[in-house]
């Protein structure tokens, strides 16, 4: 079984907010921390706020974050809610139907599948000896407010690295790296390096 990309988008949205309960996110945020579609997104993270799941603040100083703690939110709850459907083949049609109990046993396996989901909560997920928010590009530490655009997070920046570029801290990361799910220590070893590397090379419009 293989869930939709929607449904992959979706819980991204809620680990990422998740593991930020005491400030405002945006969809850039967001969209930029995973390397994923901004536009793609935008239609989860609306669906999400139909659905109960997320919450938006209007205004200048606005963003979006969880409706409700994570701990009240189980995986299962969501998928169920993302995905269209649990058919894992097409019995209905199938000429041996009436004789044949695989549909029966595929039914029984979904069953087993969400139970396992349903254990969990998105408050549960985190590996403790992990700072998931550490194994994103450039993330914010902390819970400080959030403040929105590239000169907000240059601010965040030691002077020798605050004008370091996105693109220029991602030359030393390779692509396979840091995506979700992430590999863990491995990620986390990977960003320090790319951090190191950026933070040591030329400013721009330096001489000498």
């Amino acid at each position: 079984m293989r869930l939709t990309r929607y449904t992959d988008y979706a819980l991204r949205v809620v680990i990422y907010l998740a593991a930020r309960p005491d400030g405002l996110s945006s969809v850039a945020d967001i969209s930029e921390a995973y390397g994923i579609s901004r536009n793609h997104l935008t239609k989860v993270v609306h669906e999400l706020g139909k659905a109960g799941y997320v919450t938006t603040l209007r205004g200048r100083a606005g963003g979006i974050r969880l409706a409700r703690p994570a701990s009240q939110i189980s995986v299962g709850e969501l998928v169920r809610a993302t995905e269209d459907g649990f058919d894992l083949a097409d019995c209905g049609r199938c000429i041996i139907q009436p004789a044949c109990g695989m549909s029966g046993v595929l039914a029984e396996a979904v069953t087993a599948f969400l139970a396992v989901l349903d254990r969990y909560s998105f408050a549960d997920l985190p590996k403790r000896e992990i700072d998931i928010l550490s194994l994103f590009p450039l993330a914010e530490a902390g819970n400080a407010p959030r403040v929105v655009g590239h000169q907000a997070r240059a601010a965040t920046l030691p002077r020798t690295t605050a004008v370091t570029s996105r693109s220029t801290a991602r030359r030393w990361l390779p692509p396979s790296a840091c995506r979700w799910p992430s590999s863990g220590p491995s990620c986390a070893a990977a960003m320090s390096a790319a951090r190191s590397s950026a933070a040591s090379a030329p400013m721009p419009g330096a001489t000498g």
